[in-house]
This record gives structure tokens, C-alpha cells and sequence, in this order.
């Protein structure tokens, strides 16, 4: 299979299709459940599609686990296990040169200067990307103008940003609209929400937000519970 099939082919695209054509430059998406649902699964192949576009992402980990590459080479092994990819090692080596990882400790550090520091990557190194993956952000010590920081930033660079968001403590997790409680109070700052929603068989995806409408959607998609990696149909 040639490369522009499998990026044709990937269950992305649906993805994309079921959020108005994914996010654009400037725009800010959330992706919430409980831990260990898939989150970061999902952001890696949001991350790993764009990369086998040609395009460079930003991927920023807050979590205390180094397991970020173990996800973009497992998950890349899948992508291509069945399907004969022609110059697999050529590609794989093109998606970990878009790609950069970093690592920050949310409480020894300022969104300015998180901020600063991705920054200082596109502009002063050169790293023209298309997008940033946070992962692992805790929402419960984030504020609306940390979240409207993030915003600006995706605004001035041009990029788009996909974060996780995990939802804690007592239940219920979201409001009638199926928006995250930990959220509620500046959910208009996001472009989409979509929430994982463990079932008995699968993990379903449902778009709460798409830009100004509240929607409360399941997608056409949904996750292996076992490999937490989107189902193809």
C-alpha cells in the first residue's frame, strides 16, 4: 500500500469529518474521560496522522510516565502491520523527524513559560508546526486564563491544539450537555470537546462541543478496549 492510501484509509478521516474537517489553526481541543480510557491513545493518532502527512507536531507530556514513545512506535506498528506499506523505514524515519517530544512539571512551572519554551522552538528554531499534543495537563489546578494563554498561543503560531482532560472524584463527571464539570466554567474556550465513554464491548467517542453548538453526538468511531486504538469500520 502506498503511503496516500493509508492516510486516505485512516480512521482519522472519519474522525475529522464528524468535527467539521478537525481543527483549525487557532483552535483549541479537549479529548475527556476518566484515566486509562485512551486519551493519550487517541491524541497519538491524531499526532501520528498528521505526521504521515508530512507535517510536524509538537507533543508536550505532563505525565510523570516516559511512555510516549513506546505509544507512537506501537501505534505506528499497527497502522502499518497489515497493510504492506511501501518504504516503511523511510517513513518512520520522516514521522520521528517532524516529531518532537516535551516534557514538563506543571507544578514547578508557569504556563508562560511552558509557553515560552514551545515557542522559542517554532520561532527561534525553525519547528514550523502544525499542531501541539498536551498530555497529561491537570485541568483541576488550570484556570480560564491559563486555558485562554493556550488559545492566544494557538492563535499567534498558527497552530492547532489537542489536550487531554481527565475527569475526577465523585461522579456525576459532566453536566446535561455531557461537558466536563471540571471545564464547565470556560467550555466556550474550546473549539470541540469529545468525550471516551466506556461500554461492555468497545469505548465510545462522543462530540460534546463543535465550535459554538453544544451536540452530545457519538461518533462513527470507537476504541478497542483492550488496545485503545480506534476501531476501523
Amino acid at each position: 500500500m502506498v503511503l496516500n492510501e493509508l492516510i486516505q484509509r485512516s480512521p482519522i478521516r472519519i474522525f475529522e469529518k464528524a468535527i467539521s474537517g478537525g481543527l483549525r489553526p487557532g483552535e483549541f481541543g479537549i479529548i475527556a474521560s476518566p484515566s486509562g480510557v485512551g486519551k493519550t491513545s487517541v491524541l497519538v493518532q491524531i499526532g501520528l496522522d498528521k505526521l504521515l502527512q508530512g507535517k510536524k507536531i509538537i507533543h508536550i507530556s505532563f505525565s510523570q510516565h516516559d511512555s510516549v514513545l513506546v505509544w507512537y512506535k506501537d501505534i505506528f506498528n499497527e497502522f502499518i502491520k497489515k497493510r504492506n506499506l511501501e518504504n516503511e523505514k523511510d517513513v518512520k524515519n520522516e514521522t520521528e523527524k517532524n516529531r518532537v517530544l516535551m516534557k514538563f512539571n506543571q507544578e514547578g512551572l508557569t504556563v508562560e513559560q511552558i509557553l515560552k519554551s514551545i515557542r522559542a522552538l517554532i520561532k527561534e528554531g525553525g519547528f514550523n508546526a502544525d499542531a501541539v499534543i498536551v498530555d497529561g495537563l491537570n485541568f483541576s489546578a488550570v484556570k480560564e486564563s491559563h486555558v485562554g494563554a493556550f488559545k492566544a498561543f494557538a492563535t499567534e503560531m498558527g497552530v492547532s491544539i489537542w489536550s487531554s482532560c481527565t475527569v475526577k472524584g465523585e461522579e456525576p463527571f459532566y453536566d446535561k450537555q455531557n461537558i466536563p464539570l471540571i471545564v464547565k466554567d470556560y467550555a466556550e474556550l474550546f473549539e470541540v470537546i469529545i468525550v471516551l465513554e466506556p461500554k461492555q464491548d468497545n469505548i465510545t467517542l462522543t462530540v460534546s462541543r463543535d465550535r459554538e453548538a453544544s451536540v452530545s453526538e457519538s461518533l462513527a468511531l470507537k476504541l478497542d478496549p483492550k488496545t485503545l486504538l480506534i476501531l476501523e469500520n
